[in-house]
């Protein structure tokens, strides 16, 4: 991964140019929990108390407001990857009551370190879940892209999960792995353009990502039990 871009403070209005920085990298955060990827997500934690710190010695109470929209945005990506809602703010009680009686720089770093333990944690308790919508998502991408070739892992991270559960998830919903999904979603796609279009066989082959057209009237004759010339005929009749 690229190294993150240089920040210019503004010696005047500091905090609104760390706010900027962090809500940059919400994306990426968000992915990265999403992902149960936890190096990557303290990785850029880090980056962000660095800039938090780097605004000089007087910060008082802003220190501790741009720390708490810090753990605020941890607290919805920890919802979104599956944490239970009612567990997040249950925890986020208690460390907004410890927050308020911190006084130096090494007790709130300390306290931002157990804040995202204890929210990632509730992420890695709830393993067994996925939010639907992003599962949603993966379907759509590759519905989206059924002309190329797409991968497990393009998918999975396309939608913010990572490739092993993915595909747990999917055999888990579906009763299929991720290469009998994706064929079903091919022959779906056919049997659509199949009788909506006049298109030749091999055109239709080709914009449902199949690399020839014995192969694709293999795979549909497996899936549907007729050839594609079949299917398009006895619709017709």
């Amino acid at each position: 991964m690229n190294d993150f871009p240089a920040v210019h403070l503004l010696d005047h209005r500091p905090y609104d140019r760390i706010r900027e920085f962090y809500l940059y990298q919400e994306p990426m955060l968000l992915a990265a929990m999403r992902r149960g990827d936890r190096g990557e997500a303290v990785r850029i934690i880090n980056h962000v108390l660095v800039h938090i710190y780097s605004s000089g010695e007087d910060r008082g109470d802003l220190l501790k407001g741009l720390l708490l929209e810090l753990v605020v945005m941890l607290s919805r990506a920890a919802i979104e990857a599956g944490a239970m809602q009612s567990d997040v703010l249950g925890t986020n009680y208690r460390i907004l009551t410890e927050l308020a009686a911190i006084e130096d720089d090494e007790q709130l770093a300390g306290w931002l370190r157990n804040a995202f333990e204890h929210l990632f944690s509730m992420i890695e308790r709830q393993e067994n879940f996925t939010p639907p919508l992003l599962i949603g998502k993966a379907l759509d991408f590759m519905r989206d892209n059924l002309h190329r070739e797409i991968t497990r892992d393009e998918t999975a991270r396309h939608a913010g999960i990572s490739p092993g559960h993915f595909s747990h998830v999917l055999k888990q919903r579906t009763g299929r792995s991720f290469t009998e999904l994706l064929r079903q979603c091919r022959v779906n796609l056919a049997c659509d353009l199949l009788l909506q279009s006049d298109d030749t066989l091999a055109s239709i082959a080709d914009r449902c990502g199949f690399c020839d057209q014995s192969y694709f009237t293999r795979v549909f004759r497996d899936v549907k039990g007729v050839t594609p010339g079949q299917f398009r005929e006895r619709a017709g009749s």
